[in-house]
């Protein structure tokens, strides 16, 4: 009902003009081509580098406007027809139209560009990329649930591209065909529910096969974001959907600290393995590990030759996390010192710790590192080198409180955000005496605009 409405609005406006011919520069960092008319920026969307086409613009303001690909007059070279038949409607993805490995060349562009024009430095080299599988690669997500009365059917799926309605879609590429074979199965199963108009959310977290498990395959939790009550009727099916699909059934009626197991309840932990450091690490649902395990594999691996741990050092790791580096570095028999602001994940990286028989080299403290200051930082004590990798928000407090009582010999930074990695490198580099080494793009999330990076800091 409320498309049908959009559109019928939609349609009552005059239609926007075509452009005249273009051609595209660039892509921005959130995956539009970029052109420039009359000293005004356009982004166009599903435009690509050196395509000539012309465009309708969407939002308009005095420097910029926003457009959409009226035609396509001359396409890229790289233009390729994207796997996924809900592309271009569903927001999960935005570059499927783009080869897969020009898609990794643009995000090392991007963070260059970011680098030399916010950072105001050059890296002394740059890593070859970290590349994966570019599809079935999500094993964790968070897909909006949407009850549509006149249709009487579920919607599943990411949001449309550029609103707030949930995409009618069946399947999806990226994330693991386990849970895309589950996407119809829960419409239907959902739609039967008495609160099926109460459940905005449904989160998914994939992981390993599990030993202790009576059925052979990944191990697959949904959590449903549940505004009411579920009946006796509704649980029954829940349970029988469990059953059928293989899955553990979770459920969360506020916050994160309500999420909890409903069916069944005596399913295996959640884990994921580092084979390379002989390293387990059992996780909640709605803990935070990486959404792609085989890039953390060589996203870890490559951490630990940059940072190069040996026995008897004193190593801080910052935005520890569960310890998806800690224990790797601890696994060189250096002291290793974990500090996170969630008690819950500093709770999973003890309990990790122990598991792999690594307490006596690891400890673990919960504290605000957005919060740091030079007395603070100093009062941890003296550490021979660091590994940061902090959500997008960067880690500027922290190493604004870098000085010469504090300061490691060396740095390894993995970023989720080109900007603020950035901004992290003006500081490191023109303010606190470090060279940066080498910097390479970590392609965590193929399809999409998001860029990840490792970054090398030694002290001058």
């Amino acid at each position: 009902m409320a498309r049908r409405r959009r559109n019928r609005n939609q349609s009552e406006r005059a239609p926007a003009e075509i452009s005249s011919p273009v051609i595209i520069e660039s892509l921005d960092q959130e995956g539009r081509g970029v052109t420039h008319v009359d000293g005004k920026t356009i982004f166009v969307d599903g435009a690509l580098p050196k395509e000539k086409v012309t465009y309708q613009i969407t939002r308009s303001k005095a420097d910029y406007a926003f457009a959409n690909i009226a035609e396509i007059i001359e396409p890229s070279d790289l233009r390729v027809t994207p796997q996924c038949k809900h592309f271009g409607y569903c927001g999960g993805c935005k570059l499927q139209h783009l080869d897969a490995t020009a898609q990794v060349a643009a995000k090392q562009h991007s963070l260059e560009g970011d680098i030399k024009h916010i950072g105001n430095a050059e890296p002394e080299s740059i890593l070859p990329p970290l590349m994966g599988p570019a599809w079935g690669y999500r094993h964790k997500a968070r897909l909006s649930v949407k009850y549509v009365i006149k249709k009487e059917r579920v919607l599943v799926g990411f949001n449309e591209k550029g609103t707030r309605y949930v995409a009618d879609m069946d399947s999806c590429e990226v994330l693991t065909p386990e849970v895309s074979a589950l996407i119809v199965p829960l419409q239907e199963m959902i739609t039967q529910l008495s609160i099926r108009d109460k459940i905005p959310q449904l989160e998914l977290a994939v992981g390993e096969p599990n030993s202790d498990s009576s059925h052979v395959g990944k191990n697959i939790v949904l959590i449903f974001r549940i505004m009411e009550a579920l009946s006796e009727a509704d649980e029954v099916m829940l349970e029988t959907f469990s059953e059928q699909h293989h899955v553990n059934i979770w459920t969360q009626t506020k916050g994160p600290d309500t999420v909890k197991p409903f069916y069944p309840l005596d399913a295996p932990s959640l884990q994921y393995s580092l084979d390379e450091f002989e390293l387990k690490y059992p996780f909640k649902p709605n803990e935070f590990t990486q959404v792609n395990p085989e890039i953390n594999v060589m996203m870890v691996s490559r951490a630990m030759e940059l940072l190069a741990p040996k026995a008897g050092e004193r190593i801080a790791d910052f935005f520890c996390g569960i310890g998806n580096f800690t224990l790797p570095i601890a696994r060189s028999g250096a002291q290793v010192f974990g500090y996170e602001g969630l008690d819950n994940l500093v709770a999973r990286a003890v309990e990790s710790a122990a598991l792999n028989g690594l307490e006596s080299n690891t400890a673990y403290d919960v504290s605000d590192l957005f919060e740091m200051t030079p007395e603070s930082l100093t009062g941890l004590g003296r550490f021979d080198k660091w590994l940061i990798d902090p959500p997008r928000d960067g880690a500027f407090d922290l190493v604004k409180a870098i000085d010469e009582s504090n300061a490691p010999a060396s740095i390894v930074y993995v970023s989720c955000n080109p900007a603020t990695l950035a901004r992290d490198i003006d500081v490191l580099v023109n303010q606190k005496g470090y060279s940066l080494s080498v910097v390479g793009v970590i392609n965590m999330f193929p399809h999409t605009a998001h860029v990840e990076s490792i970054a090398l800091f030694q002290k001058n």
